[in-house]
């Protein structure tokens, strides 16, 4: 069945709304219930990792340079899924597999009452991981989505730029103006996502990544059918 241009379109955005969401509701959950720990824009964990050393507040502080290590990693197997198969979602079923299981992991530890801080460390991890993978698709997939959906400063900078032309051309720019909503989308839904991250993380804490987790797989579900 042929697809029109306008499905295209919403799909695209669609994808790029869900992933904006998901990028910044992993982020603050984590940041929220694990020590401050940025899963999704890790070289935050850079800035946090240099104020507790100074600050002398956390001995564990140097585990958020593991972070780094940990997204180049993801990075690196992202692109190994997308060179041995043909569906570009795939990456992101990988990506909703690993937040489902790391939340249903912290459900069942919580209930037992093992879950340790090493074992929140290791749930960031595999977080962080996913997150790695969300980043691959939009290097690999750009056309995919309206922009990059984990790290927001590439795209207010364009949404800036698009503001400042459709101002000079008195708001008759139209390719500025499409450019706009596009950032727009990325720039909202990822500001939606921290909200229900900030929420979820202070109220339940890590187990809400199945949220996310069984979202993502729904949407390798739909465009697999697609």
């Amino acid at each position: 069945m042929e697809i029109s241009t306008t499905e295209i379109k919403h799909n695209i955005g669609f994808v790029t709304l869900l992933l904006a969401m998901i990028a910044g509701y992993c982020d603050t959950v984590t940041f929220v219930s694990a020590d401050s720990i940025f899963s999704a824009h890790v070289t935050g964990n850079f800035i946090v990792f240099a104020y507790q050393i100074v600050k002398g507040s956390d001995v564990n502080a140097w585990i958020k340079l593991l972070t780094f290590p940990v997204f180049i990693l993801a990075v690196i197997a992202g692109g190994r899924i997308a060179y041995k198969v043909t569906n570009h979602y795939t990456i992101l079923f990988w990506e909703g597999f690993l937040l489902l299981l790391s939340g249903i992991v912290v459900g069942i530890l919580n209930y037992t009452g093992f879950f340790t801080s090493w074992m929140m460390y290791a749930v960031v991890m595999v977080t962080v991981f996913a997150m790695g993978l969300q980043n691959a698709f939009g290097k690999l997939y750009a056309k995919e989505t309206h922009g990059p959906t984990t790290m927001m400063t590439g795209n207010v900078t364009q949404a800036s730029l698009d503001f400042g032309n459709l101002i000079r051309n008195g708001f008759k720019d139209p390719d500025s103006l499409v450019s706009l909503k596009k950032q727009l989308i990325t720039i909202l839904g990822f500001l939606v996502g921290c909200f229900l991250g900030a929420f979820a993380g202070k109220q339940l804490g890590l187990v809400t990544l199945v949220a996310p987790g069984l979202a993502m797989i729904i949407c390798y579900l739909y465009h697999r059918k697609n």
